[in-house]
């Protein structure tokens, strides 16, 4: 019986046999943190290609300026991120902040209560966007209301007349910690510029020029023509 003593002889053998291991190799201490670094550069890569366009744009306007080229507006730098603005319609339905980013947008900061010094800059508002021509619809007008109150119905109807005004009531504490009056004034004698990443970057002077503050808007949206689009 060749094939008993042929398996009694393996299983003797294999017996005798010291057992072995295998051992797989481990992973180096800190090659993980490698690929993390790796991976976190590439996004920032990313996103550096992506906003490309944006700081070129910036960058004429706010560093490469022409011999005897002035502002007349006053530009804001760095500029400020939009923080969360608590928003609300007037009829109490809340609204994300980010909801205003993908326009330029012109803003009205004041009390629902509006005096003839509110009229006046949101006819100003108004007027300044019309005077842009074909550009006028990258530029979006918001009025942002920092009480509790509610605008006139003579006021609400004049508003939002096509092309209609955003009203939103905000939180008048954040509104105040983003954007700021010149020194000697408050914050609702001016108008406020936001471009469409949600950058506070531009600020009205408080009894402005129309024609100048046109010239300084054409300016900017002349700079930005290559990444920003009318419409959200």
């Amino acid at each position: 019986m060749s094939g008993s003593n042929s398996s009694t002889h393996n299983a003797d053998h294999a017996a005798s046999e010291p057992l072995s291991f295998t051992v797989h190799s481990v992973p180096q201490p800190g090659l993980g943190d490698e690929r993390t670094r790796s991976g976190r550069l590439k996004m920032l890569l990313v996103l550096l290609v992506c906003a490309a366009p944006v700081i070129a744009s910036y960058l004429t306007y706010f560093v490469i300026r022409p011999q005897g080229r002035t502002n007349y507006c006053t530009l804001i730098l760095p500029t400020r991120a939009m923080p969360d603005l608590g928003l609300h319609k007037l009829d109490g339905t809340a609204v994300a902040t980010a909801s205003l980013k993908g326009q330029w947008l012109l803003i009205v900061v004041g009390p629902a209560r509006c005096d003839a010094a509110c009229d006046k800059r949101l006819f100003m508002q108004r007027q300044l966007r019309e005077m842009l021509g074909k550009d006028r619809d990258r530029l979006d007008k918001l009025w942002l209301v920092t009480d509790a109150g509610q605008p006139s119905a003579e006021l609400r109807a004049a508003a939002e007349a096509a092309p209609a005004m955003q009203i939103l009531q905000a939180d008048e504490k954040a509104v105040s910690g983003w954007l700021a009056p010149e020194t000697g004034h408050a914050l609702e004698d001016h108008l406020y510029l936001v471009d469409p990443m949600g950058e506070w970057m531009m600020r009205m002077p408080a009894e402005p020029e129309p024609t100048k503050v046109k010239r300084d808007l054409e300016k900017l949206l002349r700079a930005s023509a290559g990444w920003d689009k009318p419409g959200r």
